[in-house]
């Protein structure tokens, strides 16, 4: 069994009930364009602002090297997200709401949604035994998408 699949596999076990999956569709894509969003407003020297560099840009590099190591078609999924949560940012920016404070508040509320969803699951989150399940999450959100549309990852 390729690691992608068993990654996806263990996650899927605490991610059963339909209650949960609900509040995780919706909790884990969320989660990770606000953590994006986080990084992008973490101040930067003078030289990475000039060419408008940020840190969430620097560590979807090496994201983005890991997605695609599990899977190519995984890889060019996250690529999809991660440029959307670019472009959600970039929009906030144009509307003039304080990015950092979005997030963090849709930070909080989605992160108490997902504990919510794994109580109701009566199981823990797979991040407590292995910290990669944090990257995992968006990963089992595409596959739904995959499976739908037929697509092997």
């Amino acid at each position: 069994m390729r690691e992608i699949e068993r990654l996806m596999n263990h996650y899927g076990e605490s991610h059963q009930d339909k209650t949960n999956v609900i509040i995780h569709a919706v909790a884990v894509p969320s989660i990770f364009f606000v953590t994006i969003g986080l990084l992008w407003s973490i101040p930067v020297p003078m030289f990475m602002a000039s060419m408008k560099i940020t840190f969430a840009h620097i560590l979807a590099i090496p994201t983005l090297y890991y997605y695609f190591k599990l899977s190519g078609p995984m890889g060019a999924a996250m690529t999809l997200l991660i440029l959307t949560s670019f472009g959600l940012i970039k929009l906030l920016v144009i509307a003039g709401i304080s990015v950092w404070q979005f997030c963090l508040a849709l930070f909080v509320v989605m992160w108490i949604l997902q504990f919510v969803g794994h109580k109701v699951e009566g199981k823990k989150p797979s991040f407590f035994e292995d910290l990669r399940y944090l990257l995992i999450g968006p990963c089992w959100w595409w596959g739904h998408w995959f499976k739908k549309m037929d697509i092997s990852y």
